[in-house]
């Protein structure tokens, strides 16, 4: 399929991201087709899209996962493409390929891509073989807890237990002592089968003091391959990004260079397509490679903000068997930037929030940007994910940065429902956080120790 031939988009997805991929669509030129539930009738993104297909009742299972649903939406429409955003189907491999068995393109890796990255272990094993490094770990799952125990003496407590076919935090245990692996195990077993219909796990080396270090990069159909730098996701509650920046205030420009270098090298050996992020933790000077999300990212925004690419459009672009608008030498990454997320969520409890939006003003000026569905009189559903905006703010450096979104969560008002600006609003104040000196378990220390 060629680019000109990608006249209309069915977006399988809702929320911000709905309405992000439709904006891009809408500069292309491309004529754009919204899913929705019935409890998202009224969702901005249906209001916006040039079509609108009701695809079932507002559990996900029963909507935004229901494949038959949205393939026949596709159908209906006359559509070309599917872009599936991020969440829901964007990473399941049978998917991808049920959309390309029905004549549709797949806005997105191969399914062969995505199930390879989807194993964390195929996925390590891949990127070492490739020369990244990473995390010491078993070569496989551990078949049972004895497996487990000797793979943790060996490489020294704490280590973590991890699901195969994770992410997001859950089928994730820390075990600091052999008396509390048994247990630990046995939760993790659990917690990956209901989460990802698979109970295998894997035991990794626990890092003390890590940065979330992830590497942005886009790849075509014709061997161009580029980075847009790296993004610190270091502030995280239950695995769970809360804040985003890029650059690192961690890395010194010969590991920025460094680890970009490598990361641009090992997806063209892949022969991978499309969006792609790479993630590592990083301590005391090394990375070591985690895992690859073959999506668009939540923290997307940032890294455009710092390139001034539009990343969803190459998107497209790639899928349509486009070269990419951009070569390396093209990319000036330029100034700093910072991405709040913010939930419908007590802001000291982390209680879901959900209900109706009374008044709602958003912060502007200069490079200053909101990712956001809402609007006065919208009703936050209480069946998806708790996330309904996010600020991004992009400063000449990073003091100017925080200057900058200092005074837009000042001004960002959302009534008639709780959110988690004020936590953002103090969590920038903090010094730790102004000298850029915190790690992956900063922010859940502090929480324990702020409430």
């Amino acid at each position: 399929m060629t680019a000109t031939m990608i006249e209309s988009i069915l977006i399988a997805n809702r929320g911000e991201i709905a309405l992000r991929i439709h904006r891009a669509c809408r500069e292309m030129g491309i004529h754009t087709v919204a899913v929705h539930s019935t409890a998202d009738a009224e969702a901005m993104h249906v209001r916006l899209a040039d079509e609108s297909v009701c695809i079932g009742p507002p559990p996900a299972r029963d909507s935004y996962l229901n494949v038959p649903a949205i393939i026949a939406a596709a159908e209906i429409t006359g559509t070309d493409a599917i872009h599936p955003g991020y969440g829901f189907l964007s990473e399941n491999a049978r998917f991808a390929e049920i959309v390309e068995e029905h004549g549709f393109t797949f806005i997105g890796p191969s399914a062969d891509h995505i199930r390879m990255m989807g194993d964390k272990i195929a996925a390590k094993g891949t990127f070492r073989d490739l020369g990244i490094p990473v995390v010491p770990g078993s070569d496989g799952p551990v078949e049972d807890e004895g497996a487990a125990l000797a793979t943790a003496r060996e490489m020294g407590f704490p280590v973590m237990i991890k699901a195969t076919a994770g992410g997001g935090g859950k089928g994730m245990k820390r075990v600091d002592s052999a008396e509390q692996l048994a247990e630990a195990l046995s939760i993790a077993r659990g917690e990956a089968m209901a989460s990802f219909g698979s109970d295998e796990v894997y035991v990794e080396k626990f890092l003390t003091h890590p940065r979330h270090i992830e590497v942005q990069i886009l790849a075509d159909t014709h061997g161009g391959v580029i980075h847009l730098g790296e993004r610190d996701c270091s502030l995280q509650r239950r695995h769970q990004k809360i804040l985003e920046e890029t650059p690192s205030p961690a890395l010194n420009p010969e590991e920025r260079e460094q680890i970009c270098r490598l990361v641009t090298s090992a997806i063209a050996q892949l022969g991978y397509r499309g969006a792609g992020t790479i993630e590592f933790l990083y301590e005391d000077g090394a990375f070591h490679f985690i895992e690859m999300n073959t999506r668009l990212q939540v923290e997307h925004p940032i890294s455009e903000m710092v390139s001034g690419v539009d990343i969803v459009r190459e998107q497209i672009r790639i899928a349509a068997g486009l070269e990419l608008a951009y070569r390396q030498e093209d990319i000036t990454l330029s100034g700093h930037a910072i991405e709040c997320r913010i939930n419908a969520e007590h802001p000291e409890t982390f209680a879901a929030a959900p209900g109706r939006v009374r008044d709602y003003h958003p912060p502007g000026g200069l490079r200053v940007r909101v990712d956001s569905a809402l609007y006065a009189g919208y009703r936050v559903p209480a069946h998806y994910d708790s996330l309904i905006s996010k600020l991004i703010v992009l400063g000449a450096n990073r003091n100017e940065c925080l200057m900058r979104l200092r005074r837009a969560l000042e001004e960002y008002v959302i009534e008639g429902i709780q959110t988690t600006i004020p936590l953002h609003r103090r969590l920038i104040a903090e010094p730790d956080f102004v000298n850029g000196d915190y790690d992956i378990h900063w922010l859940e220390n502090w929480i324990e120790g702020t409430t």
